[in-house]
């Protein structure tokens, strides 16, 4: 998101300055964060481009490298920043922060709070949802993270809007300085039960929660914890398919004898006649038996990964035989950051019984 103008807070800037970050477009899937400097210069297999010439030009710019090859200077706006960013955890993508932004119903000048920061993903989108006037609070009990965090912000103009700070909030809870100021409350956390009763104490009268948790057992939990609290408790799951359509030409002329076959033996009942590699073919030239047909298909990657919304009923999330031995007396929070070391990479997104499951069946087969 780019830096607001201080008479209109809604508008953004239109014109490359020197210091601006943009980002670079080169296909759809091959995207990158860059801060313009006059004297610096950006090399990629398209060639060599000078910022001393993307200054002074609108955003959405097609610029040109030495070798005539051409790439998109497009502004940071949170879709793209969601896209570029360095995962320091895993993140939500599009379909989960649209979905969450709704739900939260936050708009111009609400105060929310957040827990975890993570990589900032969900924090731009709702930076820009509470702009000019309202303000996000977000808390990681990860000190480089949330370092981490506040360099993105800054980058990305939104540093304003977003206050970071390093808290354990299922272990401490949130601040009560901001006790009954919220209108929205966001969890993103392993056991985000027990920063319940704080999250409520934080809320005004009418204000939401939401919990984005990956697996069912954590649903369970945080909807009993939840249930002596709130009303109107539900939990979705967010599924998005992304589909790729295009104009392709298609050779008819070996069709046509099979179209008569068809006519000639009626409508009774049969296999249609499969047909070799040979019989239908994708034509490159303009030959008149060529026929444009629109075709669809699935894209072969999807960005997310599957997780719950909010609520539902309780065992256990760690049970003393799914858990190593030497964390036998280390649940929660503490086991979560005694294996956030590389080896336990995903714990925080994942319980710790089926993370420890995954591992050890992996060992297992390298051995």
């Amino acid at each position: 998101m780019l830096p607001t103008e201080s008479k209109k807070a809604l508008s953004f800037k239109r014109y490359i300055e020197d210091g601006d970050l943009v980002i670079v477009y080169e296909r759809h899937d091959v995207m990158k964060p860059v801060k313009v400097s006059k004297d610096a210069v950006l090399q990629n297999r398209f060639g060599v481009y000078k910022h001393s010439d993307w200054i002074g030009k609108p955003l959405g710019t097609k610029v040109f490298s030495n070798k005539g090859k051409f790439v998109y200077l497009l502004a940071p706006t949170p879709e793209l920043w969601t896209l570029v960013l360095s995962h320091r955890t895993q993140i939500l993508y599009i379909a989960d922060i649209s979905f969450v932004v709704m739900y939260l119903e936050v708009v111009p000048g609400c105060v929310v709070l957040e827990s975890g920061t993570g990589s900032g993903s969900l924090s731009t989108s709702l930076a820009r949802a509470v702009a000019p006037t309202g303000h996000v609070y977000s808390f990681d009990f990860h000190e480089q993270r949330a370092v981490s965090a506040r360099e993105d912000f800054e980058k990305t103009g939104i540093s304003s809007l977003v206050t970071v700070e390093v808290r354990d909030i299922q272990g401490e809870g949130f601040p009560e300085k901001l006790s009954g100021l919220a209108d929205s409350v966001f969890l993103d956390l392993p056991q985000p039960w027990l920063a319940v009763p704080s999250a409520a104490k934080m809320l005004k009268q009418d204000g939401v929660l939401c919990s984005f948790s990956p697996c069912i057992e954590q649903v369970q939990r945080t909807c009993e914890v939840l249930r002596s609290d709130f009303i109107e408790i539900r939990t979705f799951e967010v599924l998005l398919r992304t589909y790729e359509v295009k104009e392709v030409k298609m050779d008819t002329s070996s069709m046509v004898g099979e179209s008569h076959e068809e006519d000639n033996e009626g409508m009774r009942p049969c296999k249609r006649k499969h047909r070799s590699n040979e019989d239908v073919t994708v034509s490159q030239d303009n030959s008149s038996n060529a026929t444009s047909v629109v075709m669809a298909r699935p894209c072969s990657e999807a960005r997310g990964y599957i997780a719950w919304r909010t609520v539902n009923s309780t065992p256990e999330l760690f049970s003393d035989e799914s858990l190593p031995a030497e964390a036998k007396d280390k649940q929660g929070l503490d086991y979560k950051r005694k294996m956030d070391d590389g080896l336990w990479t995903f714990v925080d997104m994942a319980s710790g019984r089926y993370l420890w499951r995954n591992l050890k069946e992996m060992r297992e087969k390298s051995q």
